[in-house]
């Protein structure tokens, strides 16, 4: 081999990462992700931080009767003027979700909208954002579960930047969040919503096309 030939190959060689580098970034990842899933499940909120001021709207994200309870009961205290609940199948008429509350009530379905268009949780922030730009309201109240609460505000913002945003999260009973750890059911739908918000700001980031439709994980039994 020539000398010019073995000086060029030392070249590549340290121009080239040493392995043992490839190897300690490829286990750094599921570290990162680690800490980052402990970081999500902490911040998962477990109060309502301001259940007080009103807003010109609420929006309930279908999940849970628990969500449209909550939602209804925010209306009927006058927390806002009407109430849009997003993501409701095809063919669901109002009067099908009220009959799910004991007691429905009577005097609110004037102020009640329902949303057909959302799949997933970017489609409850467009549809709601079409909803909002239309009536001209420029201030609401997120009403969703605790663990759904971060991406559902990430979304919201990313459709409606000028709207003023107001988290008004639920707290499933079967949702275990001071020792989630040691919960199965609740580590299962905490990862999985942790995987989604990550595809959410990924897909931001990357300006690539909304997600497709998501079946949300229900609450551990």
């Amino acid at each position: 081999m020539t000398s010019g030939a073995a000086t060029e190959r030392a070249a590549l060689r340290r121009r080239r990462p040493p392995l043992r580098w490839l190897i300690a970034a490829l286990l750094a990842i599921p570290g990162l992700w680690l800490l980052g899933l402990v970081w999500f499940a902490a911040t998962v909120p477990g109060e309502v931080a301001d259940p007080e001021t009103p807003t010109d709207a609420i929006v309930v994200l279908t999940g849970g009767s628990q969500r449209l309870a909550v939602g209804i009961d925010l209306l009927a205290a006058g927390k806002a003027k009407k109430l849009f609940i997003s993501g409701v199948h095809q063919g669901v008429p109002l009067a099908d979700l009220l009959h799910t509350l004991h007691p429905a009530p009577h005097d609110l379905p004037c102020c009640i909208i329902l949303g057909h268009a959302a799949d997933n949780t970017f489609g409850n922030a467009a549809e709601t954002a079409t909803w909002m730009q239309k009536e001209g309201y420029t201030s609401l109240r997120v009403v969703t579960a605790s663990y759904h609460m971060r991406r559902s505000l990430f979304e919201f913002a990313r459709v409606m930047p000028e709207v003023r945003l107001i988290p008004h999260p639920v707290f499933p009973e079967r949702v275990h969040l001071q020792r989630w750890w040691v919960s199965p059911g609740t580590v299962a739908l905490i990862v999985g919503e942790y995987d989604k918000y990550l595809g959410a700001v990924l897909r931001d980031e990357l300006e690539l096309p909304p997600a497709a439709p998501e079946t949300e994980e229900a609450a551990p039994q």
